[in-house]
C-alpha cells in the first residue's frame, strides 16, 4: 500500500511539474502577440501575430511556432522560415541561423 501510495505522489508531483514548465514556456512566447511594422520603413507590410499561432503577413495568412533555442518558424503557403526570435518590450528580431534580420517595432493601436 504504501508503494502505490508513494508513486502516485511522485507521478503527481512530475504532472504538475510538467504543468508548470509548458505554463512558464508559453507565457515566455506571448510578447510576440499584436502587430508589428519593420523598423525604419513607414509603409511596410504589417505581420500580426495572434495567440492561437495565427499569422497574417500582410494579406498572407499562416501559422507561427515557438520551437527550442530561441526559434520560430514561420508557415504560409508559399514559404516556410525558421528564425532566431529575439523579443524586447517594443522591438522584434527575426534572424535567419547565418544570415539576414528582419527588425520589427510593435504598432501601437493609436497608430494603426
Amino acid at each position: 500500500m504504501r508503494v502505490v501510495f508513494a508513486l502516485r505522489q511522485r507521478l503527481l508531483t512530475l504532472i504538475a511539474f510538467a504543468a508548470v514548465v509548458l505554463l512558464l514556456a508559453a507565457c515566455g512566447n506571448s510578447g510576440i502577440v499584436g502587430k508589428w511594422r519593420m523598423s525604419g520603413i513607414e509603409n511596410q507590410t504589417i505581420w500580426e501575430f495572434s495567440s492561437n499561432g495565427s499569422v497574417q503577413v500582410g494579406d498572407i495568412p499562416g501559422r507561427y511556432k515557438f520551437g527550442d533555442q530561441d526559434r520560430i518558424k514561420i508557415e504560409t503557403p508559399f514559404s516556410t522560415a525558421v528564425y532566431l526570435v529575439k523579443i524586447s518590450s517594443d522591438q522584434l528580431v527575426l534572424q535567419e541561423p547565418g544570415g539576414s534580420k528582419l527588425e520589427f517595432t510593435r504598432i501601437k493601436e493609436a497608430q494603426q
